[in-house]
């Protein structure tokens, strides 16, 4: 069983920076994927970022490259995402995701667990 809970999300201003945090409560939090996904108001849940196993290989949605990373450290068991430049229309719920594969994928279906989300709210 793994567990995830996301922390950092907040209130801020467009153009200010925010680091999410996820940690999982599990011995092989190294032989997991990683991704984040968000979801607005009304909207389906979209791919935000992923991280392969050893954190060596990444990706990104379209609507976040070059402004967020995400990045893990595997001997605290925890994933990250900065995200800086922020917009309005980054306003989301913004879950993490975990999937026993070396690579992730940036379809929700393919992972195995999720955490509870933390919301992250982007004035203009």
């Amino acid at each position: 069983q793994v567990q995830l809970v996301e922390s950092g999300g907040g209130l801020v201003q467009a153009g200010d920076s925010l680091r999410l945090s996820c940690a999982a409560s599990t011995l092989i939090f190294d032989k997991l994927a990683m991704g984040w996904f968000r979801q607005a108001p009304g909207k389906e849940r979209e791919f935000v970022a992923g991280i392969s196993r050893t954190g060596v290989s990444t990706d990104y949605g379209d609507s976040v490259e070059d402004r967020f990373t995400i990045f893990r450290d595997n001997d605290k068991h925890t994933l990250y995402l900065q995200m800086n430049m922020l917009k309005p229309e980054d306003t989301a719920v913004y879950y993490c995701a975990a999937d026993v594969r070396i690579y992730a994928q940036p379809a929700e279906s393919e992972y195995d667990y999720w955490g509870q989300g933390t919301q992250v709210t982007v004035s203009s």
